[in-house]
């Protein structure tokens, strides 16, 4: 109540309402546009239908929460938890929950479920992992990356110079991707599945600020959000062509059930989170629902680059933005960025 209290005399009040009414419309057209999109009731099926005669590795970076929660739940439900599943993030107690509930991996698949803590704000931290990973994994079959937290703040610098929402939103999937590519490439080698799929804005990016690169300079909430949404389709793509006979994928995951509001930093969005939620509950998808989806589209991108919306759905590069220039020099900007000192 106390929270409620003081949202109504905030300074930041005129802002709720300005993102509750883009949050309707937004609804209005999601409802809209979901009409030709595949069924849940067909998503889940072709889902139930991978039956790979591998045993599958697969990481979930920032599955400790929200839709990577939901993506790794799924996975697991639909392999019957015979699969060696890593989840990545920072709180122990939320990932020793979720694998607790995963199906249990049968003697003969000879694996197990597991939780590497990591802050993944910091590309020392993130190097420290793939580091250790390649050194006791043969391959890896799935990549799975959305991690991110929802903040009102403006440049927050880490310690290593990168604004903390890009660094999370983009640097370190870049450098999780980049750093566990022998793994990747080893699994294709041996005739089996190797897909990294990204969780964040697919179609909804801006063109690339080249002379920005990282937003020292014009930073703002509005457009570190189209940046690092364009950044992660130049990531994917730059990648597959590097890498043709690996999968890529890029996905908007639309309005979902998360406690990312309530996990904020800031004291206006813990406090507005229930009532966004209460307004537009009956719009948001689950995080089940969502992870399906998301399953989905990971399963069925083929070689290369490709992006998917809400439902899984192939979007095609409809609001691709990104030039062979700024795709070279994001490139080279991004090296030089995640590079950790000895």
């Amino acid at each position: 109540m106390d929270g409620i209290k003081s949202l109504m005399h905030s300074p930041s009040l005129p802002l709720l309402a300005s993102f509750t009414a883009a949050v309707l419309l937004i609804s209005y057209f999601v409802f809209r546009s979901t009409a030709n999109m595949p069924s849940l009731a067909t998503v889940r099926a072709a889902n139930a239908a991978f039956h790979p005669r591998y045993t599958p590795v697969a990481l979930f970076v920032g599955g400790t929460s929200g839709i990577g929660q939901g993506i790794a739940e799924a996975f697991a439900r639909h392999t019957k938890g015979n699969a060696h599943i890593i989840i990545i993030g920072r709180n122990r107690a939320a990932a020793d929950a979720i694998i607790a509930k995963f199906p249990k991996p049968t003697p003969e698949a000879k694996v197990s479920h597991e939780f590497i803590q990591c802050d993944v704000s910091l590309m020392k931290n993130v190097q420290a992992v793939t580091k250790e990973l390649l050194t006791r994994l043969p391959k890896i079959n799935f990549l799975v990356m959305s991690p991110g937290f929802f903040s009102l703040k403006s440049r927050d610098e880490t310690e290593e110079g990168i604004d903390r929402k890009l660094a999370v939103n983009y640097y370190a999937r870049w450098k999780f991707t980049s750093d566990l590519l022998p793994a990747l490439r080893k699994a294709k080698e041996n005739g089996e599945d190797a897909r990294v799929l990204t969780v964040l804005a697919a179609g909804k990016g801006t063109e690339v600020d080249v002379d920005d690169l990282g937003l020292k300079k014009t930073y703002s909430l509005a457009k570190a959000g189209t940046q690092v949404a364009a950044y992660n389709d130049l990531m994917m793509k730059a990648f597959a062509a590097k890498n043709p006979d690996i999968t890529f994928v890029h996905s908007y995951p639309g309005a979902v059930r998360t406690g990312l509001m309530s996990s904020s930093d800031s004291a206006f969005l813990r406090a507005a989170s229930p009532i966004v939620m209460g307004l537009f509950y009956p719009v948001l998808v689950s995080l089940q629902e969502s992870g399906e989806y998301m399953l989905y589209g990971l399963l069925n991108g083929g070689k290369g680059f490709s992006r998917v919306g809400s439902r899984g759905e192939d979007i095609g590069m409809k609001r691709f933005f990104g030039s062979d220039e700024a795709l070279k020099k994001l490139w080279e900007h991004t090296v030089k960025a995640t590079e950790v000192s000895s």
